[in-house]
């Protein structure tokens, strides 16, 4: 789905575009800092787009839960180096989790071997090895892409443990931006929750129970070719196509997943 095409489906909630530093990250969008692989994924995740509805701007300190290989740090990092402070909330070292120990160690060579990714700071986080983003208080932004789902797919406790910490580490008055696989609201929440996919409803559930207040909802990263139900779970679709050559051409017509994207607010007043 074309980027004028999903901003024409943005919902009543939505908040307007802001033109805040458009040029920096812009700028930052196109640069070589990015890979062609990476930059190919924008038509579906829409940087630039999601970046503005959430408000952020280049003198904030914004944490990005389990930034995985760093697909978003190619662009938030160099957008705030100079004048803000992005922080990698990365997995945690010391556990026996595979996944981790093989991911952790790419992601902090990346982060060693480009200058302009150099002042991440990077941290630690799992809501039961260690429960807390950054120092309490000091982040702007808390954003999280396509993960909080992994937290839902282990428990319920641990998404709302989760959410609980963004909200901890959250100024008052701070944001937390959600993208997610959305799973249709008709769906059995059970049934799928080893799918990838997670309803809204249950997002906004959880992030009220931790404080948070939802202020926008943006269709700016949906896709209603995708139902949420492939054999697969979401990993059928691309980039991963988990089905191989099977239903290939199909998975490819689909595109990315349909996903929603959720700005919520830590409130100033508590």
């Amino acid at each position: 789905m074309k980027t004028l095409t999903k901003l024409a489906l943005l919902g009543a909630l939505v908040a307007p575009l802001s033109t805040i530093n458009a040029a920096p990250l812009n700028e930052v969008i196109k640069s070589e800092v990015r890979s062609d692989k990476n930059k190919s994924r924008d038509e579906y995740r829409n940087p630039q787009q999601t970046l503005h509805f959430f408000g952020i701007e280049n003198d904030m300190t914004v944490v990005e839960i389990w930034p995985g290989g760093g697909w978003y740090t190619e662009i938030l990092a160099p957008m705030l180096a100079e004048k803000g402070q992005f922080v990698a909330a990365h997995f945690p070292e010391g556990t026996d989790i595979g996944y981790f120990n093989k991911h952790l160690p790419k992601f902090k060579s990346k982060i060693e071997k480009t200058p302009e990714l150099s002042k991440t700071k990077i941290t630690q986080f799992h809501p039961k090895f260690s429960p807390e983003l950054t120092k309490a208080g000091t982040a702007d932004a808390v954003l999280t892409f396509r993960n909080l789902h992994n937290f839902y797919m282990d428990s319920d406790e641990a998404m709302q443990k989760t959410l609980n910490a963004a909200f901890k580490a959250l100024k008052p008055g701070g944001i937390l931006g959600v993208v997610d696989h959305k799973l249709p609201e008709n769906l059995d929440a059970d049934k799928f929750r080893p799918s990838g996919y997670v309803k809204q409803s249950i997002v906004e559930k959880a992030a009220k129970a931790a404080g948070f207040e939802l202020v926008a909802v943006s269709e700016v990263n949906a896709n209603p070719l995708d139902s949420a139900q492939h054999d697969k779970g979401v990993w059928s679709l691309p980039p991963t196509l988990a089905g191989g050559k099977k239903d290939k051409a199909k998975f490819l017509a689909i595109g990315e997943s349909n996903r929603m994207t959720l700005k919520f607010v830590k409130p100033k007043k508590l």
